[in-house]
């Protein structure tokens, strides 16, 4: 038997859910007719009875009632993978970690919109690097270069290295000679960036400080939320010279330390992405765009004239 009439099966899908054709008819908006029609033609074409029609209203059949879930099943199912296809057309969805995206992506994304307002961009600010990067969901990603758990299907491009020292509040220093030696960090409360305190060990690694204790300190779930605590004066950060510009620029954050700066052993800031989706229109175009705007922080660390000390 070939297939029946899409039109009939929708009209009657419709008309089973509403319990009856009126509420059908304002949904597929067309008239009440058209839907008693419509199903008339569908039962004849099964040759079964789907409703049976009273004074007021219709009621399924035993037949209506096993056709219509396999109908609702097919339609959503339909209706999902449409959705799906039309959102890939233009939609460029992103995934950025925090402080990246509050600090650097969202600051300049209203540029990327001006420069494509073809693309709608649909940012989730989370983490994903340690789950893997899940290539049904998103387009791009924010990670650091060197992520030890990324997939052999991801694709990657470094925007600008990330370089840290330690950043406090100006007031913190005040007539105080609190940094003859970096052992003096230990008269001040560490900052965290992550539970892991893997910021302040790199760096005091890569200097072989001693008689500072990375575990101590207050911990934070991201930099942006240990930036502005380090504002406050609360203690010290590790300050990311790219993302706490904003704060150095304007003299909220110094560096008691200037001398002293190291690159993070995880690497630069990356944008990264599933290999069959990189060269895609819309993915070339924000990658192009990153890349712009990446190249004019990598200019400002190149006029700050920096001593990086590699880590060892």
């Amino acid at each position: 038997m070939p297939l029946p009439p899409l039109n009939a099966l929708r009209a009657f899908e419709a008309a089973a859910r509403h319990e009856g054709f009126i509420g059908a008819s304002d949904e597929l908006h067309v008239t009440r007719g058209a839907i008693s029609r419509h199903v008339r033609q569908l039962e004849d074409h099964l040759g079964v009875q789907l409703f049976v029609r009273q004074s007021k209203g219709v009621r399924l059949t035993n037949a209506g009632r096993q056709l219509l879930p396999a109908l609702s099943e097919a339609f959503a199912l339909i209706r999902r993978e449409t959705d799906r296809l039309t959102a890939d057309t233009g939609d460029l969805r992103i995934i950025c970690p925090p402080a990246t995206s509050i600090r650097w992506l969202i600051p300049r994304l209203e540029d990327f919109r001006r420069a494509h307002p073809e693309i709608r961009v649909r940012l989730t600010t989370d983490f994903h690097g340690h789950l893997g990067f899940d290539m049904t969901e998103f387009d791009i990603g924010f990670s650091c270069e060197h992520w030890p758990t990324r997939a052999p299907d991801i694709v990657s491009e470094t925007l600008f290295p990330v370089y840290l020292t330690p950043a406090c509040a100006p007031a913190l220093l005040a007539g105080k000679p609190w940094f003859d030696t970096p052992q003096d960090l230990a008269r001040h409360v560490l900052l965290h960036e992550t539970s892991t305190h893997l910021d302040w060990r790199d760096w005091l690694e890569a200097f072989s400080v001693t008689g500072v204790d990375p575990a101590s300190g207050d911990d934070f779930p991201n930099l942006d939320i240990a930036a502005k605590a380090a504002v406050m004066g609360t203690g010290i950060v590790m300050g990311d010279i790219v993302l706490c510009r904003e704060e150095f620029e304007g003299g909220t954050l110094v560096m008691p330390l200037p001398d002293m700066v190291c690159p993070s052993p995880m690497g630069g800031i990356s944008i990264l992405g599933p290999r069959d989706k990189w060269h895609e229109p819309k993915v070339a175009a924000f990658r192009s765009w990153a890349a712009t705007m990446a190249a004019r922080d990598c200019d400002y660390l190149a006029g700050l004239n920096l001593d990086v000390t590699e880590a060892a």
